[in-house]
Formats: C-alpha cells, structure tokens, sequence
C-alpha cells in the first residue's frame, strides 16, 4: 500500500496523448479560463446591467462547458487505462471533483439559455461562484497528482 504514495515510474505511459504529450493537461486549461471568465463576467453584468456581460457569461459557461467535457473525456480514459494512475486516491478525489463542477457548469449554462440576464441572480452568480470553487479544488487536486505523484511528467532527456 505504500507504494502508492510514492511518484509514479519515469516510464508510467500515457494512454490519450499528441506526440507523447498527454492530451488532458492541455485542454485543462480552457474551461479554467472560460468559467472563470464567466463569473467576471457575472460580476460585471451585476454592476453595470449591460446585457452585453450577461451573453458573455452565456458563451464563457457554455464553452467552459464544453471544453470541460472533453478534457474530462480525456482525464478519464487516462484514469481508468494507466494502472499507477488509477490506485491513487487522489485520482479518484481529482475525478470525483471534476465531475462536480462539469454537473454544476452544463446546469448553470443550461439555465441561461432561455433569458441569459434574467438568470444571472440568484442562481447564476451563485452556480458560477459554486464553479469557481471547484475549479480551485479541482486545480489543486491535479496539481498533487503532478507534484507529489509525478502523473503526467517524464524525462524529456530521453526523447532523444
């Protein structure tokens, strides 16, 4: 059981990559900015009352949405496909939150199709500070599987 604390071997492979650069660290970091963005977007529809910021956020959640379901796609094969990946309990906690936050960002973008402004309060700005949260834990959890984990890094001296 011990051994599941330690980092992950140099030669642990990744299943879903682009030339050997796996491929759910790169998506990442589009639905962090988009539903970022969209609750900075919230927060400036609630102070100015521009619809302008309200069909923003519609866009931001949406495409941070999205763009979360396909990283997610991406996570997950690698989860349940790389055994070392897959005994870490921090996986399963990184995993778990994830989908979390994936369920809170196709509601809160599903509730703005219908009237983008007329959502933004109560339940928008609070399903997008909810999103923001997660993001953080979700981040912080990834950030442990790669730090203390060494999940997704090799040695580049051996591509030569």
């Amino acid at each position: 059981m011990e051994k599941f604390g330690q980092p992950l071997p140099e030669d642990t492979p990744t299943r879903v990559a682009v030339a050997r650069h796996p491929l759910h660290p790169m998506l990442v970091p589009f639905p962090i900015a988009f539903l970022l963005g969209g609750l900075a977007s919230d927060l400036a529809w609630l102070f100015t009352a521009d619809t302008f910021w309200a069909r923003t956020s519609l866009w931001l959640v949406g495409c941070g949405a999205l763009m979360g379901v396909l990283a997610g796609i991406a996570g997950t094969v690698e989860l349940l496909a790389v055994r070392g990946i897959r005994h870490r309990a921090a996986s399963w906690n990184h995993f778990v939150v994830a989908v979390m936050l994936l369920g809170v960002s196709i509601v809160n973008w599903l509730s703005r199709l219908g009237d983008a402004a007329g959502t933004i309060l109560p339940y928008g700005l609070f399903l997008s500070s909810l999103g923001a949260l997660l993001v953080g834990v979700a981040g912080w959890l990834g950030g442990k599987l790669v730090f203390e984990h060494q999940v997704g890094v090799g040695d580049d001296d051996t591509d030569d």
